[in-house]
């Protein structure tokens, strides 16, 4: 309810008055939705699920959710955390069609400009759009390879709110940086995670992502401009850079099939291409609490979909 008065409140921005007098309400009856469902409601809940049964990982999962602990970012080679070649082959398929069709948008293409939704961004899906289980990107979403790492590291079982393929339109040399090409913490959650996969190889030109490890909730950066429900999520550009070092930013550049687990609300930009674009699939995952406060899905499942065929986790993940 909070979160849909939110989203009129935004309409209403048109109208000064009208906006002064509700915005501050609906401000903080999200923020006092997220607390509630955090504290003592929704996530204290998935933690109880979580620790009854939790996930056994391997090494390399081991590996990842270390990574995410210690710096909030982790990278590994799609081959080595997935090992089937099936779903890679699947999802690099989908990239493909993705890919030509994203291409007639950007040379003004018909119907599928709808999919556009950013001047340096298209999408693959509409929001809301309808994803059946069998959707080869939602099964990799939700398989135990990703949401078992995911899971451990937020120590609940968390909801998966977004998967999409995205295909970055190349700026040229004369572009400037907009909307997320800039550094900002996520709305979304402080315990989420987003998993990003290239599809193609990302180097320099086609805008990787880049990220400041130790940014995240507890981490050296962490209180700087700190995550808040609502809160402002880009710093002033100048003082960014005044308060935190060029030394202290990492650049993921990678070949196709690089993946990335990132805890989102540490800073972060990406998407500034210039030469080449750069095309990803796209996971996010956060607590239950969000869902219920400051999150929708950008996706649907059919009615009548058997979610009582799924492992427990992922049966939450999509519930």
């Amino acid at each position: 309810m909070h979160r849909m008065g939110w989203r009129l409140s935004k309409r209403l921005a048109r109208f000064p008055l009208v906006t002064r007098a509700i915005v501050p309400f609906e401000r903080a009856g999200v923020r006092l939705t997220y607390q509630v469902h955090d504290r003592w409601l929704a996530n204290p809940q998935s933690r109880e699920l979580f620790l009854a049964t939790p996930p056994v990982l391997d090494d390399v999962q081991q590996r990842i959710a270390e990574g995410l602990r210690k710096d909030g970012v982790a990278v590994i080679p799609f081959d080595e955390l997935v090992r089937d070649p099936g779903s890679w082959q699947r999802i690099r398929d989908e990239a493909d069609r993705f890919v030509a069709s994203a291409e007639r948008v950007v040379t003004g293409g018909g119907e599928e400009r709808a999919h556009l939704r950013k001047k340096h961004l298209v999408r693959r899906h509409p929001l809301d759009v309808e994803l059946p289980l069998d959707d080869s990107c939602l099964r990799l979403a939700v398989s135990s390879r990703l949401l078992d790492v995911v899971n451990s590291y937020l120590g609940m079982f968390a909801k998966c709110l977004y998967v999409d393929q995205w295909y970055t339109v190349p700026g040229g040399p004369e572009a400037e940086r907009v909307s997320s090409q800039r550094w900002h913490r996520d709305y979304t959650d402080q315990q989420l995670v987003k998993v990003f996969i290239y599809m193609r190889d990302v180097d320099r030109g086609a805008g990787p992502f880049e990220f400041v490890p130790g940014s995240a909730q507890s981490g050296r950066y962490g209180q700087l401009w700190p995550w808040r429900p609502l809160g402002d999520t880009y710093p002033p550009p100048a003082e960014f850079e005044r308060r935190i070092p060029a030394s202290a930013i990492a650049t993921y550049e990678g070949p196709a099939g690089t993946v990335i687990f990132c805890n989102t609300s540490g800073f972060h930009r990406g998407g500034f291409a210039t030469e080449r674009p750069r095309v990803m699939t796209v996971y996010n995952y956060a607590s239950p609490a969000s869902l219920n406060a400051l999150a929708k899905r950008n996706f649907r499942l059919p009615p009548g979909a058997r979610l009582d065929d799924l492992p427990p986790a992922a049966r939450f993940a999509l519930s």
